[in-house]
């Protein structure tokens, strides 16, 4: 879990538990697999950590806890995941604020349905930019509640897109072959979908690099393959000649 040290003793340091408003203690040999010769070394008050729970006293409110003990892959892997509660926390903030409603009555009332069916909510709202709000009407979310947090989300969450490319090799000896070509890459547009992008770029005649921009690589072939299709299609029309290589 996220901690906040507090406060540093010879013996270790006292945190706070970000996500649970409690108290922990990070003894000094839980704070690292070589030999601690000044603590301060290690951490510093205020710093933000990754911790494990070692053992819990519900009785006496007291949480061990250790730093040695988390792998950088689970460091990683939580920081990613509390920046995401957070950006969504902002989130819903910020879409509340757009509906004239308290946060915290905001919150009990939409929280419930954004977490059926997904881990976290920021990857239901993530969604939700990618492919709009009826993934959240579905959740039992209101209609109009549901667009604002499209909305929203699409402002604030940057989708995260992949690239693939290749060459067109494309040929045309009649008097109008410039314009030929011209038009055939041109038709490359027509195949762009409003989420996806779709750039062409001169190699060095006859050779044109067509690069796709989508939101995943099964999407991102399926608009490079209908692309290029439609451009081979065009310059043949034509009277020229076309071909594409995958780039990898």
């Amino acid at each position: 879990m996220i901690a906040t040290i507090k406060q540093i003793t010879d013996y270790g340091a006292y945190v706070a538990l970000d996500e649970y408003e409690k108290e922990g203690l990070l003894h000094i040999s839980e704070v690292s697999s070589r030999w601690v010769r000044n603590i301060r070394s290690f951490i510093r008050e205020g710093q933000k950590v990754v911790l494990k729970v070692l053992r819990v006293n519900a009785e006496k409110e007291h949480v061990d806890l250790s730093l040695r003990r988390v792998t950088k892959r689970e460091r990683k892997e939580k920081i990613l995941s509390w920046k995401k509660e957070r950006k969504a926390d902002t989130l819903l903030r910020t879409a509340a604020e757009k509906l004239g409603m308290r946060p915290e009555k905001f919150y009990e009332k939409i929280t419930p349905l954004l977490e059926k069916g997904f881990e976290e909510i920021h990857e239901e709202l993530e969604i939700a930019a990618r492919e709009g709000s009826d993934i959240l009407v579905k959740t039992g979310i209101p209609e109009d509640i549901a667009m604002v947090l499209e909305e929203v989300a699409r402002e604030k969450i940057k989708l995260l897109m992949v690239k693939i490319k290749g060459i067109l090799n494309l040929q045309c000896t009649k008097p109008n072959g410039v314009i030929a070509i011209r038009d055939a890459l041109l038709s490359s547009q027509k195949a762009q979908p409003k989420n996806a992008k779709i750039e062409v770029y001169v190699v060095a005649p006859p050779k044109y690099r067509i690069v796709v921009s989508a939101e995943n690589y099964k999407e991102a072939e399926k608009i490079l393959d209908r692309a290029t299709n439609v451009v081979v299609a065009n310059i043949t029309e034509a009277g020229g000649q076309g071909t594409f290589t995958r780039e990898r």
